[in-house]
């Protein structure tokens, strides 16, 4: 199997990603999105986020990065990104989300990145690393409107090396 991480994230135009262990905007069309593409896949995450979660995701199967936390029936726990990726799955897709130390660690193992990004600036305590753009090419995939938010996703893809 080959592995391909992506990072999938909603942050604001100031790479603004959280507030008190919260996600900062709720838009439902974004939240629809994020099941349809991680549905029966590995999701990894910090223990935070896991601990910030409002119920369990149906259909995911958790991988957790935490030194306190040990494997559950409800999710696996590695102690350190390292020992992750010494692991081998019997999947393809592991889709990274969150928190932002998680995000910053594996950002040199991704392949590539689907964010969701707000036209919006807001009081954050978290922030989404920053993105060499030497290292991804990308597109955007989708602008939308509701009545509150601009926002629009694009992907980025990890450049091939030559």
């Amino acid at each position: 199997w080959v592995i391909m991480y992506t990072i999938i994230a909603c942050i604001g135009k100031n790479n603004e990603l959280g507030l008190n262990n919260k996600l900062i905007w709720h838009i439902k069309e974004d939240l629809e999105f994020f099941k349809l593409v991680t549905y029966n896949h590995y999701i990894l995450m910090g223990r935070n986020t896991l601990l910030s979660l409002p119920k369990k995701l149906e259909g995911r199967k958790y991988l957790v990065i935490s030194k306190t936390l040990e494997t559950t029936e409800d999710y696996r726990v590695f102690k350190s990104i390292d020992e992750l990726l010494r692991t081998d799955f019997a999947s393809e897709n592991i889709y990274v989300i969150g928190g932002a130390k998680i995000y910053e660690e594996m950002m040199p193992y991704t392949d590539r990145m689907i964010l969701t990004i707000v036209d919006d600036s807001h009081v954050a305590d978290k922030y989404f690393p920053i993105i060499n753009n030497e290292e991804f090419i990308s597109d955007v995939i989708g602008e939308y409107h509701n009545e509150d938010l601009t926002y629009k996703r694009k992907i980025y893809t990890r450049k091939k090396e030559d």
